[in-house]
């Protein structure tokens, strides 16, 4: 078992959306021959691409990418349904003899497969949902912290869904049961992208305009006529929900793209919460110190 264990060692890139993920694991998966899973919890639906900053086929050079375009955006997946495609990516890779590089920006996804959360089997109240939808995130927080003062205190206060979800949990079973953990047995190295605050500004609004011009209102437009509803590609936050508000006539293009870099910025903010909650994680400048830090974590897998 010990060998079993030398030998699977497991790269986490991470940090804010636009800091530079992607092309970061690109480079050190070609240097130490590895593939990339995603760790996203849009860039796993087909057609979202502009919208979610996916990393193109050009972009890839060749590396193989696991977890982007795995499910429908006209139905619900979730982090369950992640971890058991991403466990199967991960001994895929291992087979190959390969690094497994997971990068993305949604902690949970990857605190979900690394640490191996197990979720409540609560099923989804659709109804309970629709009612909760309709209130804002403060009145679902101030809902939470009456139902359940504990998850209160560890939730994110201004993510809807996952309020949403919590507060789903707690009727159905009096609470939320603490989070189950069952850690890959599997030793990892965590780096996270770090990035000044007027820099992943200026980041974040120069990724906006280059997909604006690229073509993402036509991409919201074509997902539209596949089907969509206004109300679900608004659920998916960000770009979606403020493309579909502009293609509505309820905004004009100017607003659209300052309500988004407002909340683009908003949302980095949050990763960023997320992630520093996290000791494992050690915060990197660039390439070099990322090669640097890769070397030894897998010198010392290997001796």
């Amino acid at each position: 078992m010990r060998r079993n264990i030398i030998q699977k060692p497991i790269l986490v890139i991470l940090g804010p959306t636009a800091s530079g993920k992607s092309s970061l694991a690109v480079k050190i998966a070609k240097k130490f021959n590895g593939e990339v899973i995603s760790a996203d919890s849009r860039q796993v639906y087909k057609g979202m691409n502009l919208g979610t900053g996916k990393i193109t086929k050009k972009e890839m050079e060749g590396i193989p990418h696991h977890l982007l375009d795995v499910a429908s955006p006209k139905r619900k997946f979730t982090v369950v349904q992640y971890r058991k495609l991403a466990l199967k990516a991960l001994e895929k890779i291992f087979k190959k003899g390969k690094l497994p590089i997971i990068c993305g920006g949604t902690g949970f996804y990857i605190q979900a497969l690394i640490d191996g959360i197990t979720i409540p089997p609560v099923p989804p109240d659709w109804k309970l949902r629709r009612k909760l939808e309709k209130k804002s995130v403060e009145e679902l927080y101030e809902l939470l912290k009456k139902l359940d003062k504990k998850r209160a205190e560890t939730i994110e206060k201004k993510n809807k869904r996952r309020l949403i979800r919590a507060i789903e949990i707690v009727q159905k079973l009096g609470k939320v049961p603490p989070l189950k953990k069952d850690p890959l047995p599997y030793p990892v190295l965590m780096l996270g992208i770090k990035k000044e605050k007027k820099e992943l500004k200026k980041l974040i609004r120069k990724r906006l305009l280059k997909r604006i011009r690229q073509g993402m209102i036509a991409e919201v437009k074509k997902l539209k006529k596949s089907g969509i509803s206004w109300k679900r590609l608004e659920e998916f936050g960000l770009e979606y929900r403020w493309v579909a508000r502009y293609l509505q006539n309820k905004i004009s293009k100017e607003e659209m793209i300052e309500k988004l870099q407002k909340e683009i910025e908003n949302y980095a903010k949050r990763q960023m919460v997320w992630f520093k909650k996290d000791k494992r994680i050690i915060w990197i400048k660039n390439q070099r110190e990322a090669e640097k830090l890769v070397r030894n974590f897998l010198k010392k897998k290997e001796s």
